[in-house]
């Protein structure tokens, strides 16, 4: 039975055992990847719920909707939480944030968005207005420290091929900071634009043969949402990549550096619990990272024969065996 019947099932029942009679409330969630791939950020989510007193099953429910990898489906995917008659939105991404937003009378937490002010998600990070708040991954020149370890692990490497959704409104921003770190460290930057999972393939197969000799790969909802594509195709390859999120890596990709955001979708609970006990988002000020997390995969760095060095083995957070 499929976990969201059984939890109808079980609800009354629930509610009876545990003398709870007051409202339960609906948590949506507007997704990149199905709940399967998800499960560690959604963990930390529910822990925080729980830790404040909210019980899946007794005092609210949630309502889980992944476009798949497919930014275009946000808008269906939010029209599809306010159908369910969501009492809050929980997003991740700028895309799924704008998404939510636009259906005006229901309140949004957001897990992650690049830059929330600059792509007109809320009106400033102190005071966002309206009903949108949570959480920024707002952290400068991320993708210039990606590419300073990737050369550590890889110090031969000299053309890197970076795949943008250059559809994205955080992508220009993006793609200036790659160019300009490439050319910093000395290596040539190959952008590729993958607006969908049909493109993506066909763009890896065009950087190889421009001679890529690594990947930088970030956090963007195509990407993320068909990260066993990238990551299978660097192994076949034997491709070094980087990537913005732990979750590649625990699939089995070499090396990540970026935002912990299990840690983000645990702080994002704490908003949900304002909102839920009457605090307007729009009062809300928007919260900036404070966890950044480098993990290697040693497995993965054994069959590229890459040698992590000491340097970094000193200031891993996590080394993936």
């Amino acid at each position: 039975m499929k976990r969201r019947a059984l939890l109808a099932l079980l609800l009354p029942f629930s509610i009876a055992v545990h003398g709870q009679s007051g409202k339960v409330h609906r948590i949506g969630m507007l997704e990149i990847t199905p709940e399967s791939a998800n499960r560690a950020n959604l963990n930390a989510f529910l822990e925080g719920l729980r830790k404040a007193g909210y019980v899946e099953g007794e005092n609210f429910v949630i309502e889980y909707r992944s476009v798949d990898g497919q930014p275009g489906r946000f808008p269906k995917g939010a029209a599809e939480l306010a159908a369910a008659k969501v009492d809050i939105i929980v997003t991740r991404s700028t895309a799924a944030a704008l998404a939510a937003k636009k259906l005006g009378s229901i309140p949004v937490v957001m897990t992650s968005s690049a830059d929330p002010v600059a792509y007109g998600v809320v009106a400033s990070l102190a005071r966002p207005g309206g009903n949108v708040t949570g959480l920024s991954t707002m952290v400068g020149e991320l993708a210039a420290k990606r590419l300073r370890v990737l050369k550590q692990l890889v110090p031969q490497a000299k053309r890197v091929a970076a795949p943008l959704n250059l559809g994205n409104v955080t992508a220009a921003a993006e793609r200036r900071q790659i160019e300009a770190a490439a050319k910093s460290l000395g290596m040539q930057a190959i952008i590729l634009d993958v607006r969908d999972a049909e493109a993506l393939g066909g763009a890896l197969e065009t950087a190889v043969q421009q001679g890529a000799d690594a990947l930088l790969v970030n956090a963007e909802v195509v990407v993320m949402g068909n990260r066993r594509t990238v990551i299978d195709f660097a192994r076949k390859h034997r491709l070094p990549a980087m990537y913005a999120a732990r979750e590649y890596v625990e699939s089995g990709g070499l090396v990540a550096y970026g935002v912990n955001y299990p840690d983000l979708y645990s702080r994002a609970a704490s908003y949900v619990v304002k909102i839920l006990k009457g605090a307007k988002p729009g009062d809300l000020a928007i919260g900036k990272p404070t966890k950044m997390n480098l993990v290697i995969n040693a497995r993965a760095a054994t069959e590229l024969n890459v040698s992590i060095p000491s340097t970094l083995l000193q200031s891993v957070d996590e080394l993936i065996r």
